[in-house]
């Protein structure tokens, strides 16, 4: 045991961290987890998203990982198994060939009072590792740290030998393996020889029921191709365009999945906390909550995939914390929750020594008044989706649109949650705008005539306030009020139909933007320098401000432009089609937060427009469904 435990030590590896975009994504839509090239989970938090990690040498490469792989360390080949969530990886080391396979397992299971299976979790990670030809040495190691690193794992091993028990907080851990392993200071160590034909595995469980683990390898192998053909099933429900774009759209879709906490339909905006904006820079958050902003594109993307009952368990969060929270917050916690304090981990190094690490998020209690539109805009189109809306939710459409109604003119720190002093923000506006007009096609469905008359009356007002004072000289609108700056966000312009694309100051807009806040051909949210948001540095270009202007290049008629833009976009996502917040546009590495269901939502909504223009569909069929979904026209 000594010697075994000896070889498993000296497989550790050093402390560079991987690249933000080589992770692979892993999800049984509770939680989720990071696998690194190099074999190790390095990011896990149990039992949900926002709960503490249990593995996080993500942030720290002392803050607990679990592996299971060959000593060698960079694998031949990584690829999702196709229309899945499930990993495998193939090592091709000096004695054999090995292929490693990992999951949360997540399978159909029947729901109460409905007559469709949901995708539901087994509260479990299980790896299974074969050596196909020759031989090789296998390393597990289980570096559990429980609370951000701030703890161990006290283990008990069982008295069969096979797996071992930890508490963690009130969740119990339990682990199996048939790996030969040993307990040393709050770490599991083991290792093995295989041949050709033999494997191994290893399961983590946080259910608290033992019985569900895999106790021989066989097991492991059926609840791996359990969850390989329940993400399958789940994925066929989708609508996809036979296109040469299906898997990117299907890799997205899958993504977006994998980060709706099931218990509630709420999604999370990515997966981690404070993977940094900027290398070694400060633009560190916490993205484990869902955003209210994010229904709009949320219920757009969904429906054009023909995901209808998640766009339903999406909405359907949103109304209950909206009925809960009538004063509207920016955002939640995936339960609902509405406090969401901010503080710092000033233990963890952090990523590439980007500090601080930060968990709960301090914008909650910002003013940004582009909430409203957002809301505004996911109701109206689920209603357009789904013929219709409660009564209900048609009442909590109302209230909002007269809050928006009572604030646009006020200031705020606007879509890009800025840290300076509040502005008048032309996207806030904008999105108010869409508040009062989708309201009033609401209403007008509705025959409610006295909110639709009043409703629309204040949607005039609030066009004509932007067409006045939002528009530079040059006839391009500007961030806010107070500047001739450029910002991505009125790429949205023409996206919500504030102005038909064929107007003037869009077309400007749209190409001032494209040539004037891009670092090589990828967009900025806007010039750091030019922008009070209340922090130091600089940081990369804005991938869903890059799809963006997919589309809006696109609704111009730069067809040819918003092609080109949408291919170059699309190899920037790596071997598994995965995308962070921003993209460093010289190297093409990605950084923030990772994966970011921003950036897959604007893909699936560029890359479905740029199919539709190319297939030349009717106004009956995809292009004009979506056009028509996603707009007030």
């Amino acid at each position: 045991m000594a010697d075994q435990q000896a070889q498993a030590t000296a497989g550790r590896r050093p402390g560079k961290f991987p690249a933000i975009g080589s992770y692979g994504f892993l999800s049984d839509c509770e939680t989720g987890a990071l696998l690194s090239p190099d074999g190790a989970i390095e990011w896990l938090c149990l039992p949900r998203f926002d709960s503490p990690s249990v593995f996080g040498a993500l942030l720290d490469r002392s803050a607990g990982s679990l592996r299971l792989s060959p000593d060698e360390r960079v694998p031949l080949a990584r690829r999702y198994l196709p229309g899945t969530n499930v990993i495998e990886t193939t090592w091709a080391t000096e004695t054999g060939w090995v292929v490693v396979r990992d999951a949360l397992i997540a399978t159909m299971q029947d729901v109460e009072g409905q007559t469709k299976q949901r995708l539901r979790s087994n509260h479990m990670l299980v790896r299974t590792l074969h050596c196909a030809t020759g031989e090789t040495e296998v390393h597990m190691s289980c570096d559990a740290r429980p609370d951000y690193g701030r703890e161990s794992a006290a283990w008990t091993a069982d008295e069969d030998e096979m797996g071992a028990t930890a508490m963690i907080g009130e969740t119990e851990l339990s682990l199996i393996s048939n790996v030969e392993f040993a307990i040393a200071d709050g770490r599991i160590e083991g290792a093995c020889g295989l041949r050709a034909g033999e494997g191994c595995y290893v399961a983590l469980g946080w259910s608290g029921d033992r019985s569900d683990l895999p106790t021989h390898i066989d097991h492991a192998e059926t609840l791996l191709e359990e969850t390989t053909q329940s993400w399958r099933a789940w994925l066929k429900r989708g609508t996809f365009p036979d296109h040469a774009w299906r898997s990117e759209l299907q890799r997205s879709a899958l993504t977006l999945k994998g980060l709706i906490y099931a218990p509630s339909g709420g999604m999370i905006a990515a997966l981690t906390t404070s993977l940094p904006e900027t290398p070694g820079g400060e633009r560190n958050w916490d993205y484990r909550y869902t955003w209210i902003r994010d229904g709009t594109f949320t219920l757009w993307a969904l429906h054009v995939l023909g995901l209808d009952d998640e766009a339903a368990d999406f909405m359907s969060f949103i109304q209950s914390v909206c009925t809960r929270d009538p004063q509207l917050q920016i955002m939640y916690g995936i339960g609902g929750e509405a406090d969401l304090p901010e503080s710092t981990l000033d233990h963890l190094s952090g990523y590439e020594g980007a500090r601080p690490v930060r968990i709960g998020n301090g914008a909650a209690k910002q003013r940004q008044n582009d909430v409203y539109g957002a809301l505004l805009d996911s109701i109206y189109i689920h209603e357009r989706a789904l013929d219709g809306v409660s009564d209900s939710l048609y009442e909590l459409a109302g209230a909002q649109v007269e809050a928006a109604s009572a604030i646009w003119g006020e200031r705020d720190q606007g879509i890009w949650e800025a840290r300076g002093e509040p502005r008048h923000w032309v996207s806030s506006k904008l999105m108010c705008w869409v508040a009062l007009d989708r309201g009033y096609r609401l209403a007008d469905a509705r025959g409610d005539d006295e909110r639709a008359e009043r409703w629309r009356e204040v949607a005039d007002e609030i066009k004509e306030d932007i067409l006045t004072k939002g528009v530079t000289d040059r006839g391009v609108f500007r961030q806010h009020y107070e500047t001739d700056a450029l910002d991505a966000s009125n790429l949205l312009i023409p996206l919500v139909r504030f102005l038909p694309p064929d107007d003037e100051r869009v077309k400007k807009t749209v190409l001032a933007i494209a040539d004037e806040l891009t670092e090589h051909g990828l967009v900025l949210r806007y010039r750091t320098g030019e922008t009070d948001d209340g922090l130091s540095g600089v940081e990369g270009t804005f991938s869903i401000c890059s799809f963006w202007l997919v589309s809006a290049l696109a609704e111009i008629g730069e067809r040819e432009r918003a092609r080109q833009l949408c291919e170059r976009l699309l190899n920037m996502g790596g071997a598994l089609d995965l995308y962070a917040e921003e993209i460093e546009p010289v190297s093409g590495r990605q950084l923030g937060n990772f994966p970011q269901a921003f950036t897959h939502l604007a893909l699936i909504n560029a890359v479905s427009q740029v199919i539709s223009d190319e297939m030349k569909l009717e106004r009956d069929d995809g292009r004009a469904v979506f056009s028509e979904m996603r707009s007030g026209a």
